[in-house]
């Protein structure tokens, strides 16, 4: 499986941007739900490919706000989902196949930060692994139809390089016993995002179907980051005294434009053609690494840890999923 895991020199950089990654490339007629594609990243992820001619529908729990948000981005429509609500899920599913319009790309973007104290859905399932990767492998689930309508469509996991930090919990994903570790759980739900796309690349490959894992680096000013504080986005080397963003992309620190380019990438690039089933960063195949190196301000580890590709892994998570979501 892991195979495919090293780079494919596609003569991007880090510091490129994703109206760079999309240069020449035309994606009228081309239909795109990007989950929190209002916000952060996943505006810039919107913009930059509703620029391209595609048609971009935004996921949000507040479409209201999202609306507010993507005004003035032509070739946007806002629809509501809460991806800690499956029945919210399964009705943004509904009437997207109501429309009867094929899904070309679908770009599971929306997370939530992590909570200093534990927090959990109406299931009782933590909220990290329940919104970020449970709600997401709901949703493409139920969108499936959509995506074997479109005969060659893309599946693209938003994840983050701290998948090299965390396994899956086998048996207590929720942080039911012991203490509440956030960055663990925070963790474990991006090495869920990538052990999903290498099971959804296996099983849905041959309807032309193809799952990708895409690491944007780590970029000053999402909710995401901004959860941290004045005081830890300092600590870490990402805001200077004067609070002025550190942008030094060689090291993962990116600008909104450049952390979209590899989600770009993973969505539309005619490079990965024949390509799936991998862990992206810095708009290309990352290689496989599993030293464990120190996270410092000067250096974030990012490449693909073996255990997040694993098939094994991959299959199991994919059957620990249904059962939470009684499929």
């Amino acid at each position: 499986m892991t195979h495919q895991q090293k780079p494919i020199g596609s003569g991007f950089t880090p510091a490129s941007t994703a109206d760079e990654i999309l240069t020449g490339t035309q994606l009228t007629g081309r239909n795109i739900v990007v989950t929190g594609g209002h916000a952060g990243i996943g505006r810039e992820v919107t913009r930059a490919l509703t620029a391209r001619g595609a048609s971009v529908t935004v996921g949000s729990r507040s479409p209201e706000r999202a609306r507010e948000a993507v005004a003035g981005i032509d070739g946007v429509q806002v629809g509501r989902l809460d991806l800690a609500d499956p029945a919210s899920v399964d009705a943004f599913a509904d009437r997207w196949k109501a429309s009867g319009r094929p899904l070309h790309i679908l770009i599971n973007c929306a997370a939530v930060a992590a909570p200093e104290k534990r927090e959990v859905d109406a299931r009782g399932y933590e909220v990290q692994f329940a919104v970020n990767h449970l709600g997401h492998f709901q949703l493409t689930r139920a969108l499936l139809p959509a995506l074997q309508a479109a005969h060659g469509a893309r599946v693209v996991n938003v994840t983050s390089g701290a998948h090299r930090l965390s396994t899956i919990r086998w048996d207590d994903p929720h942080f039911d016993s012991g203490d509440y570790a956030p960055l663990l759980a925070y963790a474990q739900s991006k090495c869920a995002n990538v052990l999903f796309a290498v099971e959804l690349d296996r099983r849905w490959a041959d309807a032309g179907i193809r799952g990708y894992a895409a690491h944007p680096g780590v970029v000053v000013g999402t909710a995401l980051n901004a959860a941290a504080g004045a005081d830890g986005l300092r600590a870490a080397g990402l805001i200077d005294a004067d609070g002025r963003p550190i942008i030094d992309p060689v090291v993962g620190k990116k600008t909104v434009q450049q952390g979209a380019a590899t989600i770009v990438f993973g969505a539309a690039s005619p490079l990965l053609s024949d390509i799936g089933g991998v862990y992206l960063k810095d708009s290309d195949v990352a290689p496989l690494d599993d030293e464990q190196q120190p996270v410092t301000a000067d250096n974030i580890p990012s490449d693909a840890a073996s255990h997040s590709l694993d098939p094994d892994g991959a299959v199991r998570l994919w059957e620990l999923s249904e059962r939470l979501l009684d499929f």
